[in-house]
Parts: structure tokens; sequence; C-alpha cells
């Protein structure tokens, strides 16, 4: 008989080229994805005077850079810098020039790569897929094998279609119990991190399991999936379902007619089976799970909204007594603080984590009819996306609330595109990382839901969503 094979195990067999004596395996790549950032890989590819061996394998978006905002109705204008400006110009001319399909500001499908590949179809189950982000991971919400590379292996991926790897060890986290109301699949990601570290993941390919998942949309998936990489773990993954191929009967890229059948037969295919080994197991039960703030400048000093800023006196580690001491004194936060009521300076909806349209839709749920007291910007993960909360009317409850309703783009989340949170203000944020400086120097993030991001949005201070 054959030995019980995981997810991951049958994607890696299937791609596996070669594997010689160091251990190391040669990856056939399916879709591999680049944002501006990858104008390095093309510059080492001008200098090695060579191609990319398969155009249809590879995927340029603009979204780093996108601005949010328009002048004159154009965005073009609106670009921060010159930098932003020609790093844009650089990878539409690049992916022109190697015949790459590139989704530039100008086109109507335009926005981050980690939703406009999924709502598109580019993403399928079982498929290998590369990108010069470590948020590829998302990817992983419908069966792939999903992962962030560098530029140099950017550039083998460009003239090969492969890349080398070695097998990561996998990690099966079950996750049961139906999530309270307005607690969602960030808090759930936020719950495991706090639980495990932010690097307990390290050297693994994590398979969320469980009841609580397969009760979850794909948006929520992926939004779990995204946070992986935060944990540390080279990928996330799902196992595809009916939920999986609901969505991607939706999808425009998708194989049609006698192909999706045959796809859809060779999909179902792509379950752990029975018996199958991990390396790590872990379980979390969520029937208790409240919404989630971090108080700190890593993902794992996360609280319970009903909690307080722990104190140095209560740890007897001195690394990480110094490393908490650290985080409050960058952060600007006392020990004991309750969570509930920290005031914010400004709000952001939005990132590859929380920008899809379930997401848009939960957050007018609570803003309509009420106000927003601080400066709040709300930025979808596509363009798609913003023409379907438009023609739901969810931008003007965004308007009438008083926050920014924006383009997409990747926005403050990073803030390469000039949306940045200015030095010493604390923002509310819906995106997936506080480390210092990460949405401008001196500011302070505090990454929660996107629907916590809004309540405390309307309260100027960090709330608890369930009482509103």
């Amino acid at each position: 008989m054959n030995e019980p094979l995981t997810l991951f195990d049958k994607i890696w067999n299937r791609h596996v080229v070669m594997t010689p004596a160091d251990g190391e395996s040669l990856l056939y790549v399916d879709r591999n994805l680049v944002h501006e950032g990858s104008f390095l890989a093309f510059e080492l590819l001008a200098k090695a005077q060579s191609r990319v061996r398969k155009p249809g394998g590879s995927i340029a978006f603009v979204d780093h850079f996108a601005p949010t905002r328009r002048v004159g109705g154009e965005r073009a204008p609106a670009i921060y810098d010159e930098d932003g400006r020609r790093v844009i110009v650089q990878l539409e001319a690049n992916a022109k020039a190697h015949g790459l399909e590139c989704f530039g500001l100008g086109d109507t499908l335009q926005g981050i790569m980690h939703v406009v590949g999924p709502e598109l179809g580019l993403v399928l189950p079982g498929l290998v897929i590369t990108g010069n982000d470590s948020h590829t991971c998302t990817n992983g919400a419908f069966g792939a094998f999903a992962f962030g590379i560098g530029q140099s292996e950017v550039k083998q991926v460009f003239e090969t279609q492969t890349v080398w790897r070695r097998k990561p060890k996998s990690m099966r986290v079950q996750i049961d119990g139906r999530l309270p109301m307005r607690v969602s699949s960030k808090d759930v990601a936020l719950a495991l991190i706090s639980r495990l570290g932010a690097g307990a993941g390290s050297r693994y390919v994590i398979e969320y399991m469980g009841s609580c998942v397969s009760a979850m949309s794909m948006e929520a998936r992926m939004s779990l999936c995204n946070m992986s990489i935060e944990a540390g773990a080279r990928s996330g993954m799902v196992g595809p379902d009916a939920t999986t191929f609901g969505y991607l009967a939706r999808c425009p890229r998708v194989p049609k007619d006698g192909e999706w059948q045959e796809a859809l037969e060779a999909w179902k295919t792509l379950a752990t089976d029975d018996g199958a080994k991990f390396d790590r197991e872990v379980n979390l039960d969520v029937s208790q799970l409240a919404p989630l703030v971090t108080w700190g400048t890593s993902l794992d000093q996360t609280g319970s909204i009903e909690d307080r800023v722990p104190r140095s006196s209560d740890i007897d580690d001195a690394d990480k007594r110094a490393v908490l001491e650290r985080s409050l004194a960058y952060m600007d936060l006392a020990p004991g603080t309750a969570l509930r009521g920290i005031v914010i300076d400004r709000a952001f909806i939005g990132s590859c984590t929380n920008s899809r349209i379930e997401d848009l839709r939960a957050v007018a749920e609570v803003l309509r009819g009420r106000r927003v007291r601080v400066p709040t910007l709300v930025s979808p993960g596509s363009m798609q996306v913003k023409r379907r909360a438009e023609s739901e009317g969810l931008d003007r409850i965004f308007a009438s609330a008083g926050a920014q309703w924006g383009d997409a783009s990747c926005s403050m989340c990073v803030g390469s595109n000039g949306d940045i949170v200015p030095p010493r203000e604390r923002c509310a944020s819906s995106s997936p990382r506080n480390f210092e400086g990460r949405q401008g120097i001196g500011a302070r993030t505090h990454v929660m839901s996107p629907v916590m991001v809004a309540a405390a949005a309307v309260e100027g201070a960090i709330a608890d969503v369930r009482e509103l």
C-alpha cells in the first residue's frame, strides 16, 4: 500500500524535477507573480542577456506604488514621487518587452497581486506559485503551495520556470469551534501567532484544518493563509473543497466546459490522506475567542480587547523582558494599560490581508449611520472589488461616515505610495504587520481585524466592536 500523504506532499511530489545529493529539489513553477519590486530580477536578466522562458508563466501587477487618490480624475498624476513613477513605468516596460501580462495603472483589473490573482482564477488547487512578495502564501487558501522568493530566484524562474527549494517540514493546525460574533479569521491568525510565537512556523508549511476552517469563506481562508508568513512559516494552505470549487466556478480564467470537469476531478484528489504524518500538530478551539489587538511591535505581542499591556515585572526571562520594554517604549505605552481605550490618530482598512469585498461589507455594517473621529482610509484590494463595492453602495456609507474611499493599492500597509502614518502617530490598521516603521518612520501600528479598525475609527480609540 502507498504511504498516506499530506496535501503538501502530493503537490511537492508532482512538481519535483530533480533532487541532487545535497537534498535541495528543483521545483517546477506553475505561476510566478511579480510586482514593481521585481526590477532587480529584470536587471539581472538583462545583464545575463537572457529572456523569460515562458512568458505566460509570469504575471505582473502594479500594487505597492499604486496611488489611492486621483488628481483631475486620473491616478497617474497622484503617484507619490519620481521613484514610484519610475518603478511602475519600468515594470510595465519590462512586462511588454518579455511578453508578460501586466495589470498596470490603466488596467480595469489592476490591484494587489494576492487579490487579483485569486479573483481572476489564476490561482488553482495543486499549483506551485512563487512571487516576489512574502505574502504570496495567501494563495495557499486554494490548496496550492505558494511562497515568496528573492530577486535572484525570480530571475531563475524567469529563465527556467523552476526554483531550487529544500523541502520544508509540515505542521497541521486544527482549528475547531464556531467563531463568535464579530470575530474573524484575522483574529484566529493573531491568536495562533500570539500563542505559538512569531517564529514558531519557521521551516514549516502549515495546513489549516478543522470545523472552523471548513466553515470559512474563501476570503476568510485567504486572510488566514496570508498571515502564515507572520508566524515564520514558508507557506500556509487549506485543502480544496466545495467552497473552493464554488468560488473558482465564478472566476473568468479557470478551465471551461469539459476541461473544468477534468480539472475538478483532479482537484478532488488533493486532500490529506487519513493517517498522513505531520512533523508538528497544533490544536485551537475558537469558540470563546474575543477580538484581538496588537500592542507591541511584533504580532506575538497581541492581546484580547479585554486585556491589558503586560508588565515587565511579570517576565522572568531577561531577554524577553528587554524585548517587551523596547516595544513599549517605541509604542509609548505604559505597562498595565488597558487595550480598550488607547487613543488613536488615524485608521487604515485595506492591504492584501483584508481588502476584499467581504471585508468591506463587514466594515460598512459598522460604519453605517456613524461618523469616524479620526482620518480613516479605506483602500480596496482591486479595482474589481472597488466597482463591486460601489455597485452595492458601500462607498456612500464610507463617505457618509467621513472615511476616505481610495483606489486599489497596498497603500498604508507599507507606505510605498505615500500613504503613511506620520511619526509618533498611532494607527488602527487591518494590515498584517506592526514592525517598527512599517507604516512610516516612527509610526505606531495596532493590527486588528477590519471591523475592529472601523470601531476604533468611530470611537477615536481602540474599542470592542461587539459593543457597537
